[in-house]
């Protein structure tokens, strides 16, 4: 009688070298493991290997085993340490651009006092001495990085000066601009920093146009950004830095017409911004003045200066700035401190004021948008904009619009002369509670809009109806978003080879910026 032999004792070990046993099997028996081994081997051999030392099935599954193990415990015992080390230097790399800012800041302050202190009384002039600064550019497409220089270049003297290129000019200079003289004037007319507006300025500033500037504007220096303006291998502003009557002003990085168009052209939404959000209340939006009285102006000094919020925005869990990031694509970066700055003169209305207010998306703030704020400021003595998030923006409209973030937007009618107050995020549906806090008097509609959704008074603007606050308006411009879309369309070949060469000219200038050692002007300027 034969007695059965006691089976082995079942252990970690013997499980893992039967599993391994199993997989290798199968693994090594797989066509597609055979036939790459095979591929390999070919390889091998037509390089003189011998046959003896060529893959076999099981050596090529342990090499590759081997490999994705060794990755895959990389990633989990150093990649949290690597992505640590990518946030903080992110973070380093967000301080220093505000340290840059802030720099720049002093920089031109310092500049303003010193010409204040070098330019002579005018014997004429019974008034307090002016500065009268004198800038000039085609404007072409105009945004808030030439809204920034103007604020930069009237922070030199006191009184602006600004001189619009004629179409002419450009075109002799630089080919056809996409807008025309009457649409850049009034986007030039309608900015906040600008206290008077030249037409028909020459592209080139030659010697006998800038002594009429001088003479007839008694302009005392003419301002235009550190990088050069190069036509046909002339500085266009050689003639006043000979006369010593010229000055530089930082350029707003980051941010440039061929930046916008090529928004346009690629339909990217790497520039959006998507917040989270309880949905579309005033709760979670915010107005300029409101922000700016949320503190003394110490409180808000200190908020531009050492809050980490840079590149950051207004979200429902903060009562000034919240921490969801702007979208990290944008590589032109609104710090609070330029917010601020945008900002000046902003204030709550008085009591007893009439407050109007209107909404809209205000992307790629355009003539159009402009006129019908003229004309809106006219209902009453107070005008709220309310600007819509880009998440709400693309809701409604598709595509990779707004062409423009909400940070964007928001510094555009900031820099709008004839606003006084903006309401950040503003949701889509008027309600009462809204109206009461903001304490407004009308609500403002346009007849015309960028928008191919037609609004309905029965939605969006359900309750101003019924309250009787309600009031439509006749725009004064027909002129909408799709107008600057089409005439890009029309040339797309023409603006992406303007695009590259443009593209590959910046970024020449910006290694050659960081590259060198600065002369004492700091940061870069708005181009033409």
């Amino acid at each position: 009688m034969t007695t059965a032999k006691a089976a082995s004792p079942i252990t970690p070990l013997s499980v893992f070298l039967s599993v391994r046993s199993f997989l290798l099997q199968t693994l090594t028996s797989h066509p597609a493991v055979t036939a790459s081994v095979g591929h390999i081997n070919v390889v091998l051999s037509n390089i003189g290997i011998p046959e003896k030392s060529l893959l076999t099935n099981e050596e090529f599954v342990l090499t590759s085993t081997a490999g994705v193990v060794t990755l895959l415990g990389y990633y989990l015992l150093f990649g949290g340490r690597h992505g640590r080390r990518r946030r903080r230097l992110a973070e380093e790399l967000r301080e220093a651009q505000r340290q840059v800012h802030l720099l720049e800041e002093k920089l031109l302050l310092a500049k303003r006092q010193d010409i204040l202190a070098t330019t002579p009384t005018r014997p004429s002039s019974k008034q307090p001495r002016q500065i009268r600064i004198f800038m000039d550019g085609a404007f072409d497409v105009m945004h808030y990085g030439h809204m920034n220089a103007f604020r930069l270049g009237r922070s030199l003297g006191t009184y602006l000066i600004v001189g619009v290129n004629s179409d002419e000019s450009i075109t002799l200079c630089k080919g056809p601009p996409l807008m025309n003289d009457s649409e850049r004037l009034t986007m030039v007319e309608g900015c906040k920093f600008v206290d008077e507006v030249l037409p028909n300025c020459p592209y080139i500033m030659t010697p006998e146009y800038l002594e009429y500037i001088f003479n007839t504007y008694e302009v005392d220096y003419v301002v235009h950004g550190d990088d050069p303006c190069i036509v046909d291998g002339k500085d266009v502003y050689a003639a006043a830095k000979k006369r010593g009557r010229y000055r530089s002003i930082p350029r707003t990085e980051g941010v440039s017409t061929t930046d916008i168009v090529g928004r346009m052209l690629l339909m990217t939404k790497d520039h959006h911004f998507f917040r989270r959000s309880r949905g579309n209340s005033v709760g979670s939006a915010v107005s300029v003045s409101g922000m700016l009285d949320a503190g003394t102006d110490e409180d808000n000094r200190r908020r531009g200066e050492d809050d980490d919020s840079d590149n950051e925005i207004l979200n429902e869990d903060s009562g000034y700035y919240g921490r969801t990031p702007l979208g990290h694509q944008s590589k032109f970066l609104t710090t609070t401190n330029l917010l601020r700055l945008f900002s000046a003169g902003v204030k709550p209305p008085d009591e007893g004021m009439k407050v109007v207010y209107v909404d809209g998306a205000w992307d790629m703030f355009h003539c159009g948008h402009i006129e019908f704020l003229k004309e809106a400021s006219k209902r009453g003595d107070y005008l709220i904009v309310g600007i819509h998030g880009d998440a709400a923006v693309n809701m409604r409209r598709g595509g990779n619009l707004p062409l423009m973030n909400l940070h964007e937007r928001v510094l555009s009618v900031l820099g709008c002369k004839y606003i006084n107050d903006v309401l950040i995020d503003a949701p889509l549906e008027i309600t009462p509670d809204m109206i009461a806090s903001l304490k407004i008097s009308e609500v403002l509609h346009g007849t015309e809009s960028d928008s191919s959704c037609i609004d309905n008074p029965a939605d969006r603007y359900k309750y101003p109806k019924e309250m009787g606050i309600l009031t439509q308006i006749s725009s004064p411009s027909n002129f909408k978003l799709m107008d600057i879309i089409n005439r890009i369309q029309k040339k797309q070949q023409e603006f992406q080879q303007k695009i590259e060469r443009k593209k590959k000219a910046e970024r020449e200038w910006f290694e050659n910026k960081y590259q060198t050692t600065t002369n004492g002007n700091i940061g870069n300027g708005v181009q033409k």
